[in-house]
């Protein structure tokens, strides 16, 4: 729905920015980063590099937002679209990172503190090595229409694609998910949310 009782719609905010109005887009940042950062959580499983990962979609939306599109006035889809790209990106450039890290001496990186991880984070990695093992374009769009809770239409939108292309991927990432997550014990659960902390 494209009228807000809160404020502007997307629509108008995004009109704004396109042409140059920080403050539109700082308000979009304001209306849409905790759906950004729960989604890049659900992409990454973990709170501190989602906390990164959201920043760094806000920057690349605004390099790329004569690009933007939306649905019924919304621009949530468009955004968790560029969440995945700029997630894709990342996990290949942490894997560089890591193939770096293994080449150099021990006595190099063993004063590196390692963080602890969360509970809802080792949930949602045992959740995203399986979910990983789906073709591209299934993850896609669960990702979109379960963890960023986006119709079929808004997934359309952000993929573009039809909403019956939509739906059957959809319908066969369930069924390849239900079938990889069979022989895993135990059942991994999606953690909830966790609220975005203002800074």
């Amino acid at each position: 729905m494209s009228i807000r009782a809160d404020g502007p719609t997307d629509d108008h905010l995004w009109s704004r920015a396109r042409r140059g109005d920080p403050a539109a887009f700082g308000e979009l940042f304001t209306r849409h980063s905790k759906a950004v950062y729960n989604y890049c959580f659900r992409l990454t499983g973990s709170w501190a590099t989602a906390e990164d990962l959201t920043s760094v979609v806000f920057l690349e939306a605004w390099r790329r937002r004569e690009e933007a599109t939306s649905e019924d006035g919304v621009i949530v889809p468009w955004l968790l679209a560029v969440a995945s790209d700029v997630t894709r990106h990342s996990e290949r450039a942490v894997r560089r990172h890591r193939r770096l890290l293994a080449k150099l001496p021990p006595a190099v990186i063993e004063g590196d503190a390692t963080r602890e991880v969360s509970d809802s984070e080792r949930q949602m990695q045992q959740i995203l090595r399986i979910f990983r093992r789906l073709p591209r374009a299934e993850q896609d769009v669960l990702a979109l229409c379960v963890w960023g809770g986006r119709s079929y239409a808004e997934a359309a939108v952000a993929l573009g694609v039809p909403v019956g292309t939509v739906r059957s991927r959809l319908a066969r990432a369930h069924a390849h998910m239900r079938r990889l997550t069979e022989s895993a014990r135990p059942k991994a659960r999606l953690p909830e949310p966790r609220p975005w902390l203002d800074t």
